[in-house]
């Protein structure tokens, strides 16, 4: 297994693996525009050429980004995929100098497996909130649990790790 930066031409296998998961609300759907304009912050992993699994980094403040779309394959489920794409990004936001990782996900177990923990409220100060609400973002406003996105977050656990 490979695990490497995203090139625009892994975008259709991008939303192969995430389609069935936004289908069933595990992940949130997203136009195939978003996902070109955010490839930077992919890493794929590949096996003898086929893209089996994703995920993606986004940096939402100093101190603070999210992991984003972790998603595989449901056939390579359970072989490591999901976790040397996270260790990747950890990577990836260790390099960017942030400190602070947080996820939106059903996978508990496997993110806690993974150093995170729940959360309750925010996992920022005042002044940073009120910046962040400025952000058109909507995985910022999951984040921010603000009201407007709670269908999309229903049932979610707000998890988060120190680096």
């Amino acid at each position: 297994m490979v695990v490497r930066a995203a090139r625009t031409a892994d975008i259709r296998a991008i939303r192969a693996i995430v389609a069935p998961m936004a289908e069933s609300r595990v992940l949130i759907a997203k136009e195939a525009v978003t996902y070109y304009e955010a490839v930077q912050q992919f890493r794929v992993a590949e096996v003898d050429g086929r893209v089996v699994g994703c995920g993606a980094l986004h940096v939402m403040w100093e101190d603070l980004a999210e992991i984003r779309t972790l998603a595989v394959l449901p056939e390579t489920k359970g072989a490591g995929v999901g976790s040397r794409l996270l260790e990747a990004l950890v990577d990836d936001a260790r390099e960017l100098g942030v400190q602070r990782l947080f996820c939106l996900t059903f996978e508990v177990d496997f993110f806690r497996r993974h150093g995170f923990e729940p959360i309750e409220g925010q996992a920022v100060e005042p002044a940073v909130y009120a910046e962040l609400l400025r952000s058109y973002d909507e995985g910022v406003a999951e984040f921010l649990d603000l009201e407007r996105v709670k269908p999309n977050t229903l049932g979610n656990t707000r998890m988060l790790r120190q680096l």
